[in-house]
């Protein structure tokens, strides 16, 4: 069994009222190496965990030992989606923590040209995602497709992926990723 390190630090973080930023420059490290933990590109060592967990302050025994309560929240207004994205991508999430979840919901939006890096993404799970409104250019591994209004995707998020808004007009569309890793 493998414990979600991303998301307990988040949960852990928020509910004690810190920003990334604030928790990063209590702990000594970058802005980056709590974002990178949070969204499971990283594992951090224990010895890098201490630091930052001595920043909130919490103890390495009681952040494993937390269980998450279920979600008693079952519905969400446009304006309570999370943004967690920045820039000319916007991921906004539903719900506020996705600790103890499988599943991760976004609706995304793309600004005309914006796209996701250069680098890849790489992760473990699955995603999948309905393209809303405008057209964006997936590519998994060396496949490249543009997708429209209607058109789908659904892959092995293991694959490396990357998303980039062409045409005229921004893309919108909704997208799941299992577990929640971005």
């Amino acid at each position: 069994m493998s414990i979600d390190i991303g998301s307990r630090l988040r949960h852990v973080r928020t509910r004690h009222g810190l920003s990334q930023r604030e928790l990063a420059k209590r702990a000594g490290v970058t802005n980056s190496t709590i974002s990178l933990i949070e969204s499971n590109q990283t594992n951090p060592s224990v010895g890098a965990l201490k630091r930052i967990l001595d920043g909130i302050p919490i103890g390495l025994s009681e952040f494993f030992a937390l269980t998450p309560e279920a979600p008693k929240k079952s519905f969400y207004r446009a304006d309570e989606l999370v943004e967690i994205g920045k820039g000319k991508v916007s991921l906004r999430q539903v719900g506020d923590s996705l600790f103890g979840r499988a599943l991760q919901i976004m609706r995304e939006r793309y600004d005309v040209g914006s796209d996701t890096g250069k680098v890849p993404l790489v992760h473990d799970g699955e995603e999948g995602g309905i393209i809303l409104s405008g057209r964006i250019e997936v590519t998994i591994d060396d496949e490249r497709k543009i997708l429209g209004p209607g058109d789908a995707y659904y892959f092995e998020s293991r694959r490396p992926h990357r998303f980039r808004c062409v045409g005229p007009k921004p893309c919108e569309l909704i997208s799941a990723c299992t577990p929640p890793t971005f």
